[in-house]
């Protein structure tokens, strides 16, 4: 009898294959690591081939450390970096060219077009979503119109899906679909009946021919061919529902923040979508047979993590990820120093692609430790603007924050998120939380876990921080960071 769920986690920067027992331990993990394609400034692409490629390799990899077969798994999860877009050919399944990143700020003229003369509403009242460059809409029209498309898209010789439909196509042989968590976030599902929208997909150019099934996160889903033939794909989560879905956040006012790549902080809003006037986003938290239609409000922060990778790879100042946090600790505090990490411009609550990185407050005084600081301070900022805006749009107070991703690793950052917050910032002791989101779905889709309430009663608290700053130094704090992102703004033509 098969024993173990496993869970595809595609990445912005790396692909992984975790397995996990009934317990919801990790039993084996591979990982590999992709290129990140930036052909010019503001752009950014990954080679869909290769991470195929990478996804075939980790899931074997990962059975042959735990020494198992794929019929020692029960089921099977996908979760991806979301709005990252792919075209391919329908006959040959080909990528017609690179995908183009969440991250990536080629659509902007578009994007201002779209939100004009009404737009912006008109979008977030059906899609939950601003026109913007980080949603895959847009960026499909894009690479339509670059490669001459068009007419062979209508025909539906092309195809479109982000990272999960790239994946299932080759899972199962040639299935094209994708979940409502991550049909949500192209500027093309209506969020109410959770449908592509005709007329949403005619205003930004995208056929319909092209566009792939929407089915429930929690499957049954497909079977798997190849690598992992015969086993069943049991749910499909975008990247950061599924650390909601890991976090066990099942219950409307219970929030998570994710701390990876960028920084995604979601909050369950229950069964009716929220429409945010404070800059958030309204998305689908997940859908399944056996679960209420759950929605989320979500702030984005393009970037976190990679600030550090930044700092690390372009400017050389440090050697290792990990050697920040002791850089920064050779500072007593910031220096008057603060560090805007605008590279793609700034996501919520700003929404402002014009905006550019920014490092303000320098002295002959400030060192590379401010620096250091300032970088990792940055991610605790804008953190606390997106829950002060959640907590504005959702009428309900913050009690803690359940935390995962990378940078959790860094304890200077967490206790400083929680001064910040002056709320209890909480980690699991699993933090691979967009996997378990994944495995989690997978398993109950599959009668490996009977129920929610069983999953609950898995979650197990590693670490906890608490708030230790005096409310005048926090709201001092946040006035000049505040001033700081001002003077982002109006860089980029």
């Amino acid at each position: 009898m098969a024993e173990f769920v496993g869970a595809l986690d595609q990445g912005t920067t790396s692909t992984r294959f975790i397995i996990f027992d009934h317990d919801g331990q990790v039993v084996a993990i591979d990982q590999r690591e992709h290129r990140q394609i930036f052909p010019r400034a503001g752009w950014v692409e990954h080679d869909p081939v290769e991470i195929w490629s990478n996804a075939a390799s980790v899931i074997e990899g990962c059975l042959s450390k735990a020494s198992l077969r794929r019929h020692d798994l029960v089921a099977i999860g996908i979760t991806n970096q979301r709005e990252t877009t792919v075209l391919w050919d329908a006959v040959t399944g080909v990528p017609v060219a690179n995908a183009v990143v969440w991250q990536d700020t080629r659509t902007s003229t578009l994007t201002e077009r779209l939100g004009a003369d009404g737009g912006t509403d008109r979008f977030r009242k059906r899609t939950g979503l601003p026109p913007a460059t980080y949603f895959s809409g847009p960026k499909v029209k894009w690479l339509l119109d670059e490669h001459g498309l068009g007419d062979r898209a209508l025909r539906g010789e092309i195809l479109f899906g982000t990272i999960d439909s790239w994946l299932v196509w080759n899972l199962t042989g040639g299935e094209h679909l994708t979940d409502t968590t991550n049909a949500s976030r192209t500027m093309l599902m209506d969020l109410a009946d959770r449908n592509w929208d005709a007329d949403l997909c005619l205003e930004i150019g995208v056929p319909s021919a092209m566009l792939p099934r929407i089915v429930d996160s929690v499957g049954p889903i497909a079977e798997c061919q190849g690598v992992l033939d015969g086993v069943g794909l049991m749910t499909i989560l975008g990247d950061q529902q599924a650390a909601l879905f890991g976090q066990v956040c099942f219950r409307p006012g219970e929030a998570k923040s994710t701390y990876g790549t960028g920084n995604f902080m979601l909050m369950n809003t229950g069964t009716d979508p929220v429409t945010s006037a404070a800059g958030l986003l309204t998305t689908v938290a997940y859908t399944g047979e056996g679960l209420d239609p759950t929605y989320a409000l979500e702030g984005s922060v393009a970037v976190s993590g990679s600030l550090v990778q930044w700092l690390r790879d372009n400017l050389g100042l440090i050697s290792e990820a990990a050697e920040i946090e002791s850089m920064a600790r050779t500072v007593e505090d910031n220096g008057d120093v603060y560090f805007v990490p605008a590279f793609s411009g700034l996501f919520a609550p700003y929404w402002r692609p014009d905006a550019r990185g920014a490092i303000v407050g320098l002295t002959r005084f400030s060192n590379k430790g401010h620096i250091a600081r300032a970088a990792l301070e940055a991610t605790a900022f804008q953190t606390r603007e997106v829950a002060d805006a959640m907590v504005s749009d959702s009428g309900v107070p913050l009690t803690e924050m359940r935390v995962d991703g990378g940078m959790t690793a860094n304890n200077l950052l967490m206790q400083f998120q929680a001064d910040l917050l002056d709320i209890d910032v909480v980690m699991p002791s699993i933090v691979e939380t967009t996997a378990v989101g994944a495995a989690y779905g997978a398993g109950l889709a599959a009668g490996f876990w009977e129920s929610q309430d069983e999953l609950v009663g898995l979650w197990r608290e590693s670490q906890r921080w608490s708030s230790g700053m005096d409310s005048g130094t926090r709201e001092r704090l946040m006035n000049r960071w505040k001033q700081a992102v001002e003077r982002s703004f109006n860089w980029a033509e």
